[in-house]
């Protein structure tokens, strides 16, 4: 995605180096979207993420520096911040459980004095817009840590830009997807009454250009901006306009004050794809007025005609984002806290343990092309290609239990990478053509992964592999495996036949079966 006029880039300062930027958080919504702007503002482009191989098969991968650390670990922040002029942090622990908000004053302490030792000359933040006028002793745990990371900085000694931004409107944002899922599900909704919070949202295209601006403000600059689009709306309008703009059927909002901030993350989890984790801070959040206070980022980030985008504007580049195809982060981008990311069992450095293992082996009347295809297309609007009631229901079991389901979908119809969620599964390899695993998210009293291969046998006929693994924790685990062993011939056994009918029917014709003057059509 292109941004448009955006201060920063490199043809608005012709004479100026490019600068040798840090970003935390790339495998994330926002920093995901924020490398290739960087790139194409003239900067290089170091990442420091925990697992480097989920930025593997971004279309900017080769042209960025990746270095492995977390930014609870000193000597890794340290050599991340070596030779770095600017240095942007956009991590958090959100849902990550009651001890978050240590986690994160912890990082930021660990980044910041990295970035003092280092020389860094300066340090981005984007953080959460606070009401005015509050104690931060009454925010709610989200923004009250947001406000206390950027105050870390902003003590730091190095130069902070801190950027105090609502809801964020994007195609795949977290608040994006809530907005649509609640109002396209619900024609008529009982609401818990903060809907009638007013709020300032801005489009995902106007953050990354304050973002990339930022590194380019002058030296000595030290301070907080707030930035938002020009519509001032309560949560209830927002859902009238993404209505409008979807063409659905006005909605019906009933506001109730009886829904506490638990009871509405866990409505939030079951009517959208956002799980308990996530929707119980942002509602959380959703009971503060959040209006900026003032707007002086225009002072280094002139506005334009038509920029920033309106709430209406921004609701259609994100539909027509979604329709395209063209989704390049999602909220579930980053890994889901918690979530198991240990090798799979047959790596090296494995240690031993039980290991349960299903397998399964067809021969496919098809290419392997063709059944590749099958292969990396399975999961979101495409299902599993097995009994989808049991799906549903261990997708329903999971949102119960504080999982995230089966409703997070694909970020792309047709393609996926390293990295990219998939239902309750995370895109652990991919070799094109031949495998394709994934690593459970759900929960699980143990780690599972689910393996899909097509390969071409020795008498050249085309073979599907399949392997499901499952590593027990405790006595729990080993009751887990032998309770839904039985179901396995259906579930695992059902999904291997259907990919293999799937394949050989979407198989296309050879030249020489097609009857003269005809075409065959899938």
């Amino acid at each position: 995605m292109q941004i448009s006029g955006g201060a920063g880039r490199a043809e608005d300062h012709p004479s100026e180096p490019g600068l040798h930027v840090l970003v935390t958080g790339a495998t994330g919504y926002i920093g995901g979207r924020l490398v290739p702007e960087l790139l194409d503002a003239g900067h290089r482009v170091r990442c420091l993420a925990r697992s480097p191989e989920k930025l593997r098969d971004h279309p900017w991968a080769g042209r960025v520096e990746v270095v492995r650390g977390d930014v609870t670990d000193a000597e890794s922040v340290g050599g991340a911040m070596r030779g770095i002029d600017v240095a942007y942090y956009l991590v958090h622990a959100l849902g990550t459980g009651p001890g978050f908000e240590d986690t994160d004053r912890r990082a930021a302490r660990v980044f910041s004095e990295a970035a003092h030792a280092a020389g860094v000359r300066r340090i981005v933040y984007l953080g959460g817009l606070t009401p005015a006028g509050r104690p931060e002793s009454e925010l709610s745990p989200h923004l009250r840590s947001r406000a206390e990371v950027g105050r870390i900085f902003l003590d730091s000694g190095v130069d902070s830009v801190v950027l105090r931004a609502a809801v964020i409107i994007g195609s795949g944002s977290a608040s994006f997807e809530m907005l649509r899922y609640l109002t396209e599900r619900l024609p008529v909704m009982v609401t818990p009454s903060w809907v009638r919070t007013r709020i300032q949202p801005i489009a995902v295209r106007d953050v990354l250009r304050c973002l990339v601006a930022a590194a380019r403000m002058p030296a000595g600059l030290n301070r907080t901006f707030d930035i938002g689009g020009p519509d001032v709306l309560t949560y209830r309008d927002m859902m009238r306009a993404y209505a409008d703009v979807a063409g659905l059927p006005r909605r019906i909002i009933l506001p109730v004050p009886v829904l506490t901030p638990r009871l509405s993350g866990y409505w939030i989890g079951l009517v959208t794809p956002v799980p308990h984790g996530i929707a119980r801070p942002l509602a959380e959040s959703l009971r503060h007025e959040v209006v900026c206070r003032e707007h002086d980022i225009a002072q280094y980030v002139p506005d334009l005609p038509g920029r920033p985008l309106t709430f209406a504007a921004a609701l259609r580049l994100a539909l027509r984002r979604i329709q395209e195809a063209q989704v390049t982060t999602r909220w579930s981008s980053a890994a889901v806290p918690g979530a198991p990311s240990d090798p799979l069992p047959t790596d090296p450095d494995w240690a031993g343990g039980s290991l349960y293992t299903d397998r399964r082996r067809l021969t496919v009347d098809a290419s392997p092309d063709a059944l590749w295809r099958v292969i990396e297309g399975i999961g979101g609007d495409n299902g599993w290609y097995s009994f989808p009631l049991a799906w549903a229901v261990r997708g329903w079991i999971d949102r119960l239990v504080g999982g995230v389901g089966l409703r997070r979908g694909r970020r792309d119809a047709a393609r996926l990478r390293v990295g990219d969620s998939l239902d309750f599964w995370r895109v652990e390899e991919i070799e094109p053509g031949r495998l394709l695993r994934l690593r459970a998210e759900m929960r699980l009293p143990g780690l599972a992964w689910l393996e899909m291969y097509a390969e071409r046998g020795e008498d050249g006929r085309t073979r599907y592999r399949q392997r499901a693994l499952f590593h027990p924790r405790g006595l729990l685990g080993h009751a887990y495996w032998w309770s839904v062993a039985p179901f396995h011939s259906v579930v695992f056994g059902g999904m291997a036949r259907n990919i293999a009918r799937t394949a050989q029917r979407t198989q296309p014709a050879r030249a020489d079966q097609i009857e003269p003057g005809r075409a065959r059509t899938r």
